[in-house]
């Protein structure tokens, strides 16, 4: 089977796809190698770092139960759990296991994209990524990617733009 035929890939491009954004869906690339970091994936496709959504799933705790929170983080930052706590009114974020984010996502870890999911997820986008006209997000796989914008994000994952990293807003990173 090819990469782009694995299933969460073809459920990536379905769900772009029904969003209406068909050259995302056709413009999903598969890469020589695994990219399961901002850093590979910028390097790979020659883009800055900070150009790469790294989608990365929590595990939000609010009573007794963790509900799953993805955050798109630009790959020049990283996620605050307590700042991710504060704006969904969790009492505390945490990583996700790996067996969590595929139960959640059918996704594995190092290759979440931001759709494709069992159903849809609590999801906050990194205001960081607006600097970007194209905006890197994985399809699925270590090896897929596809070219989308920042307000693409915002509207297909249904999510808030936010500060998820607590870091300051440096469009040179």
């Amino acid at each position: 089977m090819s990469t782009l035929e694995h299933p969460a890939v073809a459920y990536t491009a379905a769900a772009l796809r029904a969003a209406g954004l068909h050259a995302s869906a056709d413009g999903i690339r598969i890469l020589d190698d695994n990219v399961r970091t901002a850093a590979l994936a910028a390097e790979a496709l020659g883009v800055a770092v900070g150009a790469i959504a790294n989608s990365l799933v929590f595990a939000a705790r609010h009573g007794a139960d963790d509900h799953p929170l993805l955050a798109l983080t630009s790959g020049a930052h990283r996620a605050d759990t307590r700042r991710l706590a504060e704006l969904v009114g969790a009492d505390e974020v945490r990583r996700a296991d790996p067996a969590f984010v595929r139960r959640h996502t059918g996704h594995a870890i190092g290759g979440v994209g931001p759709v494709g999911h069992p159903a849809p997820l609590r999801t906050l986008v990194d205001r960081h990524l607006r600097h970007y006209e194209v905006v890197w997000a994985a399809a699925g796989h270590p090896k897929s990617v596809f070219p989308t914008t920042y307000a693409d994000l915002v509207t297909l994952t249904g999510g808030v733009a936010a500060d998820v990293s607590g870091e300051e807003d440096d469009p040179s990173s």
